[in-house]
């Protein structure tokens, strides 16, 4: 099952909204225990996501692909990563990591940027 890491940027109301909305989604964001702590690099967030196999959830759009490459050039992988749009409410947003985890084997987003909405 498909299992979101939200970035410690990411507004926490989205968490508390998915737990509300499709509660038996593994949705953690970092800080909370069991994940990476506040401030953690990304390249470490990467790390950890690969580890324990969580999807990124993030609004960094910079440096987050730069990462990426850097991670996956060093022969590693990460679940995948979604890119959150600021164009789309938080109730949209939670519809649509809500339909990805139900529609989506868990695999699908492997090594992969994707940038929401992805269910045109």
């Amino acid at each position: 099952m498909i299992k979101y890491l939200l970035d410690e940027n990411v507004d926490r109301a989205l968490l508390d909204g998915l737990h509300q909305h499709q509660p038996d989604i593994t949705t953690w964001i970092i800080g909370d225990p069991a994940t990476p702590r506040r401030k953690t690099s990304d390249p470490d967030i990467l790390l950890w996501c690969e580890a324990s196999q969580f999807i990124l959830v993030t609004n960094n759009r910079s440096s987050m692909p730069i990462h990426l490459n850097d991670h996956l050039a060093a022969g590693r992988h990460v679940p995948g990563i979604f890119i959150l749009n600021p164009g789309m409410s938080q109730g949209e947003t939670i519809d649509e990591l809500a339909l990805i985890c139900g529609a989506s084997e868990p695999d699908e987003y492997l090594d992969q940027i994707r940038h929401l909405p992805i269910s045109y």
